[in-house]
This record gives C-alpha cells, sequence and structure tokens, in this order.
C-alpha cells in the first residue's frame, strides 16, 4: 500500500473502561470532565496511529452529552479519522455505555477532535491523505468538510474589521437577552 496514503480501517482504535467512583460527580454520575480526558487520549492515539507521529489538540468541536454514565457501567470508546488536512486530522469519537448486568446500552456522546501532526522538533508535520472505502466513510469527511467551511465562514464574519452589531439586533429578538452598552 502506497504510505501517502491510509485507509480508515487501518487507524481505528476501540478502547473499554470499567467506570469506578471515583470518575464520578457530585451527583454520582461519571464526570464529564473525566469522559473528555478519555476521548482526548483516544484521539490522540487514533491520530498517532494514521500519522506515525506525535499528535496535539487543536480543537475540540460538539461535545454533547446525551445520556449520563453510571457507576460500574464500561464504557467503550470507538475511533476513527474522519478527514485529513495536510497536518491535521479530525478524529470522529463514539462513546456507549453498557450496563455489564444487562447487557443495556447507550449511546452517551459523540465527538470531533482536531489533531495536529508534530514532527520531533515541535513543528507541524504532513499526515498521510486518507482512503475512503464505503459510504459512511465519504459522508463522514463531507461532514468534517462542511464543519470546517461553516467555522471559517463564521469566524470571518464576526472578526470581520466592517462588523456591526446594527446588523444582528433583529436576530437577538425573542431570546432571553438584555442589552445594555455604555453609549460611545
Amino acid at each position: 500500500m502506497d504510505k501517502k496514503f491510509k485507509t480508515v480501517d487501518s487507524s481505528r482504535i476501540s478502547i473499554s473502561q470499567l467506570m469506578q467512583p471515583s470518575h464520578s460527580n457530585f451527583g454520582g454520575k461519571i464526570h464529564g470532565g473525566y469522559v473528555l480526558s478519555l476521548m482526548d487520549e483516544i484521539a490522540f492515539a487514533c491520530a498517532s496511529k494514521h500519522s506515525e507521529t506525535y499528535c496535539v489538540t487543536a480543537s475540540v468541536n460538539t461535545v454533547d452529552f446525551l445520556n449520563p454514565i453510571e457507576v460500574g457501567e464500561l464504557v467503550t470508546m470507538k475511533a476513527s479519522v474522519n478527514y485529513v488536512g495536510r497536518t491535521s486530522m479530525v478524529i470522529g469519537i463514539r462513546v456507549v455505555s453498557e450496563n455489564i448486568r444487562t447487557g443495556e446500552t447507550n449511546h452517551c456522546n459523540s465527538s470531533y477532535f482536531t489533531m495536529v501532526a508534530k514532527d520531533d522538533d515541535g513543528n507541524t508535520t504532513q499526515v498521510p491523505g486518507l482512503i475512503l472505502n464505503d459510504k459512511i466513510e465519504v459522508k463522514r469527511f463531507l461532514k468534517s468538510l462542511k464543519r470546517i467551511k461553516n467555522h471559517y465562514a463564521r469566524q470571518e464574519e464576526f472578526d470581520h474589521e466592517d462588523f456591526s452589531l446594527e446588523n444582528y439586533i433583529e436576530d437577538l429578538e425573542g431570546h432571553r437577552v438584555k442589552i445594555e452598552l455604555p453609549d460611545c
């Protein structure tokens, strides 16, 4: 296989861990920060496996906690490379909890971590391209492209030097917000 491209399957990772009382929050559920830490670890492993180099987290997109995780449940995280740029990768992660006594499973979280490959000197380095083998992989790549495009469009819209609040006041109507700006 050409080393300049790798399949999604070649860097797919799955980990499982039993949730213990030390991982719980004050409400008795598994702490979201602990789950995020595990997600960051699997994103690192997946990205490093694809790039064959050290990787760092550049951003985390869309972290929705869908269902709580209970102490004593087995949590399984699955990660795959959804998108590659020149030096970055978007790693898709799915988190599922399982009651090991009943076998009942719950989808708890899905998220997208953008990871950047680094060389031994700490500089960004090029990553292998991605070989997409099925419609789901193509769809995930396209969804990542769309998220990236929307991110840059939003950034340009609100960070542009011609930005004016007056153009957006109507958008705030009907929301629970009160604007009290000092006269300038």
